[in-house]
């Protein structure tokens, strides 16, 4: 196994993606796609993890790297490789796949729950994610943390997963390892105080992050584990 991870921003990393892949000697390689970085041939590996950004995927006139990475997206869906879609990530990943991606009608910020749909309890990854990582209960509604004001269709083909109150569309895969989550499944306590420092939400998003981040990380680990182990 070896991971290409395509990062759409200089502060959106792989976070405890990269954690897990150094644990656990998966190599892996990151490109900054948002600074023209050449991007190696896919045929050197075995998965393609997009992260997340503030553009929008409406928006590739004003940021082509978001072409290039449409375009890699799609090679990897017709490589029938992993394919895993965080954030702008999954919308990038909903639109190479057919789907239309737009403004949402809200924000969606900071520790909010989601809810599997029937689909997504059946789903074995997705039962990985919803399985309490101390306690070892299933969950069925759960908090994640999100930051994004744009949402998008269900592909054609695809399972809806995951829903929220303001949007249906969390979580939703294509095919056995084709995986997009609107949520930053990714996040670490440094990059969580680096993106909210500045902003209203600061306080309230770092003390749910005290409260919740143990029990989240380890979700994302079990997650890990069955996508790219």
């Amino acid at each position: 196994m070896a991971v290409l991870i395509l990062k759409n921003i200089k502060t959106e990393g792989p976070g405890t993606i990269g954690d897990f892949l150094r644990e656990n000697s998966v190599p892996f390689k990151v490109v900054e796609l948002w600074d023209g970085k050449p991007v190696p041939e896919l045929d050197k590996f075995d998965a393609v993890v997009m992260l997340g950004g503030p553009m929008g995927v409406y928006e590739m006139d004003r940021h082509p790297h978001l072409a290039v990475g449409s375009r890699l997206l799609r090679e990897a869906l017709n490589r029938q490789m992993r394919v895993l879609g965080i954030c702008l990530g999954a919308q990038l990943l909903a639109h190479c796949l057919g789907a239309e991606v737009y403004k949402g009608h809200a924000e969606e910020t900071g520790w909010l729950d989601i809810e599997l749909t029937a689909e997504g309890i059946k789903d074995p990854l997705m039962r990985r994610l919803a399985v309490h990582p101390r306690v070892g209960d299933f969950w069925k509604r759960f908090k994640v943390l999100h930051w994004h004001g744009d949402t998008f269709d269900l592909p054609m083909g695809a399972a809806r997963l995951a829903v929220s109150s303001l949007y249906p569309n969390q979580a939703f895969n294509c095919g056995k390892y084709v995986y997009g989550f609107q949520f930053h499944m990714e996040v670490t306590k440094e990059m969580l105080r680096e993106w909210f420092r500045n902003g209203p939400d600061y306080e309230r998003v770092m003390k749910d992050t005290d409260r919740l981040y143990e029990e989240y990380s380890g979700r994302a680990v079990n997650f890990y584990k069955a996508f790219f182990l």
